[in-house]
């Protein structure tokens, strides 16, 4: 038998009425949900996590770590004070950056070995010797 519901649509439109959807009312619902459940799982609850994680990140930053600020800025913490971090990014040479401007910790300043600058110096000296002759 064919299917006739395209007639009943006909007459009611003809009558003034609106027709009621096919499916009910509550048809529109469930592709609803699982379309808000696929943007949480996918965009929503990762943002989230990320963002917990830098939280932690920042709550648990010590004096002599280095890091890297979010404009790229390498340096050493030497104070924290509240929500005001000062770095030594070079020797004399210290700044004052919020907290939350802290990109990602390197390590701590204790973890590279001394010797390894002293040997960097005496690869460039060795250079120069060998330019010069």
């Amino acid at each position: 038998m064919p299917d006739l519901g395209w007639i009943h649509i006909l007459v009611a439109q003809a009558e003034g009425q609106q027709p009621e959807p096919p499916g009910g009312a509550l048809s529109f619902l469930p592709p609803l949900i699982i379309m808000f459940l696929i943007f949480y799982f996918v965009l929503i609850r990762p943002e989230q996590k990320k963002q917990a994680k830098a939280r932690q990140m920042l709550n648990e930053l010590k004096e002599g770590e280095n890091i890297i600020t979010l404009s790229g800025i390498h340096g050493t913490i030497k104070k924290i004070k509240d929500d005001v971090v000062t770095l030594q990014v070079a020797d004399n040479v210290r700044i004052k950056i919020e907290r939350s401007a802290i990109g990602r910790v390197k390590g701590t300043s204790e973890s590279r070995p001394e010797g390894k600058k002293d040997k960097d110096k005496d690869k460039d000296k060795d250079k120069d010797e060998k330019d010069q002759e």
